[in-house]
């Protein structure tokens, strides 16, 4: 049986198309009440039968010369396609050409015409039904502050610590080798003898600090000797005010939350610094790398740039990650976005009520 619309309904259509200047969905509406037992249309089909009119001069589809005549373009493969794409918008064009039986090369062109593109999906990190309220309290703590005194996020110093591993980053969608044959191609990704090292940096304003290479298992009482012998020596090289006006941020994990290592923040950081904690003048929400200068920037920086090729040992992986440091830190195009881009986060944070807002930045 043919599913073609005849001449008839497609003239009906673009008579009330016209009559809703436009509007495909007000289309639909209008076309299914006044004609209740005929196939409702997809209300993209209105559209493609006004721009067939319009440039072709011909309901049919237009063929043309590409090498093989479309049988399959119709208006009803049309529809058939775009009615899918509408019940499911993250389905492939491989899956619609095969339920379908329309080549993907028709399912291509189709989307194309009808101006639907192919957006990327934005990963973000899971957060618990209570990590909105203290992400919100967080965001409006800030923006406060920053009320008060413009330059405020400018005054702290983001602080975080990565384990950098042999293995680093595999992505193997985005490695391609080029060939006019198949090389069969193989990337090592599960190592016998593995090595890693663990780095602690930060970043306040422009500027970062460090690196410093931590143990390998981070703990309490390594964690307070590196606040109480190695940080002062780091903020040495920062100008005197910047250390008498610094704000102190790490997150929650296990080696910061030490009730010796909070009693150290309240003597060197009295009243100015950001943790895990109530007793923490401002408290940091779970699961936020988003809010911070160093997870949503630093790290995916210099392990983009210390994984671009294999790693073979440790001493090449710690000259990497320090050479990558030297150059980030000597690039003042990059760095000097830091700060904006927080505030930015910050404010669509507070926007979102505390929710995700990745896929609006």
């Amino acid at each position: 049986m043919d599913n073609n619309y005849t001449y008839a309904e497609q003239v009906d259509m673009l008579l009330i198309y016209g009559r809703c200047e436009g509007n495909g969905r007000a289309s639909v509406r209008a076309y299914t009440a006044k004609f209740p037992n005929r196939r409702v249309p997809n209300h993209q089909t209105f559209a493609s039968i006004e721009r067939r009119l319009r440039e072709n001069g011909s309901l049919k589809p237009r063929n043309g010369d590409r090498g093989r005549i479309r049988t399959v373009r119709t208006a009803a493969a049309e529809e058939m396609i775009l009615n899918r794409v509408e019940e499911n918008p993250t389905i492939s064009t491989r899956r619609i050409e095969h339920e379908l039986q329309i080549p993907k090369s028709t399912v291509h062109c189709v989307l194309k015409e009808h101006l639907l593109q192919p957006f990327h999906v934005q990963k973000v990190h899971e957060l618990l039904d209570v990590d909105t309220a203290t992400r919100l309290t967080f965001c409006r703590l800030i923006q406060n502050y920053r009320n008060r005194n413009i330059h405020f996020c400018k005054k702290i110093l983001f602080t975080d610590e990565a384990c950098f591993r042999r293995s680093g980053i595999t992505n193997l969608h985005n490695e391609h080798v080029y060939s006019d044959e198949n090389p069969h191609a193989t990337k090592v990704t599960h190592f016998q003898h593995e090595f890693k090292i663990n780095i602690w940096a930060g970043i306040i304003n422009n500027v970062i600090v460090g690196p410093v290479v931590m143990p390998d298992q981070l703990n309490g009482n390594d964690y307070l000797n590196f606040l109480q012998q190695t940080l002062p020596d780091l903020l040495e090289d920062l100008p005197l005010i910047a250390r008498q006006n610094m704000w102190f941020m790490h997150d929650g994990a296990p080696p910061h939350f030490t009730l010796a290592v909070r009693q150290h923040l309240h003597e060197i950081f009295p009243e100015h610094w950001i943790g895990r904690g109530n007793d923490a003048p401002i408290h940091w929400p779970a699961r936020s790398p988003d809010l911070t200068p160093c997870d949503f920037f630093m790290w995916g920086a210099v392990k983009s740039k210390v994984y671009s090729s294999p790693v073979n040992n440790r001493q090449e992986l710690h000259r990497r990650i320090f050479d990558t440091f030297a150059d980030l830190k000597n690039n003042a195009e990059i760095m000097g976005r830091i700060h904006y881009n927080f505030i930015r986060r910050i404010n669509l944070c507070a926007e979102e009520n505390g929710g995700h807002f990745q896929h609006i930045l």
